[in-house]
Order: structure tokens, then sequence, then C-alpha cells
């Protein structure tokens, strides 16, 4: 079961709520990277420290409430803020440039009209099961910015959920060669998850805000249409991969020729692994599409326990004959319909666990 956190009042009292009611999932996370970090990538915690606190500048001037979120968080877990810093700074540490040694999957599905008649966006979330302890289910009340459901690691303000204005996100990891000091990717999930259009949220994240690359499958239902697409961010920019029959997939690689231009994709995984999973997720919906049926929640939890290609399947499981920095699983799984504001989350793999319906506390 993933602990629930209400989070409410100004951006220090929610983090400082985030820290003390969730401290074990905070220390958990502090000591799951500290491990990675260095089994890895030689990264000692104090090297891991500085190279976060690259970002604080551009954090500070991009929205300061987040620093003073972060600072919340450290206050109520009882440790310093360059430790939540870098926890949320993680992706840029661990997934590019000279320290690129780690690889996320994961696998996201976004459907629309006409395929389906709802904005459903949904993704298995594949990493080490160690983190499976750091996992909080966190609402997040904020003031002159819409409220917030969101599965996050302990200590991290950002990750894959909804909100109040029908905007949602899902997350793909890409490794790469390349980052910069401006907006840490979870830091970029915010503030996706802290707009009330789309077009607000494309906005925070183009023009290389972002510091390192990911793919962002952001869906909107703030009008009787609604839409999905995938949004590759990098250091070197965005681009944008809208639906042209109503669905959009990703894994981990970069797709987009636009970034594959200006960055190197480092995962050697590719070909076996993150585009099975992508062609695989493809088939399913077009084979659903011959139905002539619409595409529901129960399609997508179908979808996500998927087990073509096992263990590199999209219900993902630990493949021992990999080396370590590339074994994972998947950890969490969720389905969030945008249109009628419903959440429904798999703590462990989809085919071995139930989905719960998250209900609001408010």
């Amino acid at each position: 079961m993933i602990k629930k956190i209400y989070l409410q009042g100004s951006y220090r009292e929610i983090g400082r709520k985030h820290g003390s009611e969730g401290k074990r999932e905070v220390l958990n996370s502090l000591e799951t990277y500290e491990t990675l970090f260095y089994d890895y990538s030689q990264i000692r915690w104090k090297e891991a420290r500085e190279l976060a606190l690259k970002h604080i500048e551009a954090i500070s001037r991009h929205d300061s409430d987040l620093i003073e979120e972060m600072e919340g968080v450290a206050a109520g877990a009882g440790v310093d803020f360059e430790d939540i810093l870098t926890l949320n700074a993680r992706s840029e540490i661990a997934l590019s440039g000279q320290y690129t040694r780690f690889a996320d999957g994961c696998t996201a599905i976004g459907v629309m009209p006409p395929v389906s008649s709802d904005i459903i966006i949904g993704q298995n979330w594949d990493w080490k099961p160690v983190q499976s302890k750091s996992l909080l289910y966190t609402e997040i009340e904020q003031k002159g910015k819409p409220s917030i459901r969101m599965i996050t690691e302990g200590g991290m303000i950002g990750k894959i959920g909804c909100n109040s204005a029908g905007i949602g996100v899902c997350l793909n990891a890409l490794l790469t060669d390349r980052k910069s000091d401006r907006l840490p990717v979870h830091v970029g999930l915010r503030s996706v998850l802290n707009s009330f259009t789309y077009s607000e949220a494309l906005l925070k994240i183009d023009k290389g805000a972002i510091a390192s690359a990911a793919n962002f499958l952001i869906g909107s239902a703030e009008n009787e249409n609604g839409l999905v697409m995938n949004v590759e961010v990098s250091p070197a920019g965005m681009d944008v991969e809208e639906s042209a029959d109503g669905s959009v997939v990703h894994t981990n690689h970069i797709c987009s020729p636009l970034i594959q231009s200006y960055i190197t994709d480092l995962n050697d995984s590719i070909e076996t692994d993150s585009m099975i999973r992508m062609k695989r997720a493809q088939d399913l919906i077009r084979l659903h599409r011959g139905q002539n049926t619409k595409v529901k929640e129960a399609n997508f939890k179908e979808w996500l326990a998927d087990q073509y290609n096992s263990p590199d399947s999209i219900n993902h499981f630990s493949n021992e004959k990999l080396p370590p920095h590339r074994r994972m699983e998947t950890v969490f799984s969720i389905i969030m319909n945008l249109s009628s504001k419903k959440m429904y989350v798999c703590a462990g793999k989809p085919s071995q666990e139930p989905y719960i319906e998250m209900q609001p506390e408010r």
C-alpha cells in the first residue's frame, strides 16, 4: 500500500508536512540514491549535492515557491536542503553527461477521441524495486495554482500525476550524453502539474528549459475535445509528437529526429527492450481499434500487465542476465482518466497486483 499524504498551506507548510509525514520514505530515497550514485557512477553524496546546487539558480528564477517547498521537506524530514535538492535533480546526476550509468524503463500510453471517449493516460514506472518503499501518493492544495494528485518518491516535489485543471503527465526517462544547469526533469514535471492549460505547460518546458532529456506524455481534458501528446524535452529544446489517430506511446529512446540531431541516445537496449515495448503497445492499441470499441481504463489495465518479451516486457521483470545497472522492474503502475478525474494505481506489477482507485481526500 502506498502512503497517502494530504498537503496544503504555504509552500513551506506543504513541504514540511511532506517531509514529516513521509520521513521514512524520504530517508529511504536518500539511502537508495546515495548507494546507486556511488555503485554505478562512483559519485559520493557530497559530490552529488554539489552537482545539484548548479540547478538552484534556474529553479529560483523559474518558481521560487518550489525552493521554499523543498526547504520545507528538508525541515520536516530533519535533513539538509541540499539533500532534498539532490533527490529532485537525481535524473540529471544519474541519466546524462559524464555520469551516465543508469537506465530507467517505463512504458507510457495516451488515448483520446476517436480511439476513446475520454482522455486517458497511464504508464508503468520501471525502476529499482527498493524504491517501492519510498513511494508516496500526495494531494496538494496550493494557492493560485491547480490542486495536484501525484505518485512520487519521498522527497521529490514533482513526478507522475494530474491536476484539477484536467492536465496530466507521465514520464519516460532517456539516457543521453548531455545536460545543462537548467530545470531538473522532476521540477519540470511539477511545473506541468502547476499549469492550468496545455499551452501554459508547454511554455514552461520549451526552449531548452529542462536540464536533461526525457519524454513527458501530457494529456489535457481542459476543454470538450482534449488531447494527448508526447513532448520530448532536452537541453537543446523540445519536440512534440501529436497523435495522428487518437493515441500516443513512448518508452525509453529518443524518437524525435530534431533532438537526435543534437543529443546522443546512450540506451544500449533500444532494439532489445525499449523498441519492442513501444511496438507491442502500439500493436495492442491497433488490435483493440479493430474491434470498433472505445478504449477504457480496463484496456489500460490489460495492456500494462502485458508480458510479451518477458522479462523485458511492458509489465517489466528484473532481467538477471543483464549487468546490475540495467536490471529493473515495474515498481508501480498508474492510469488517469483526465475527463472523469479518476486515478487508478497498482503498487507493484499489474500482472500480480490489483489497481486501486485513489479517492481524493477533499
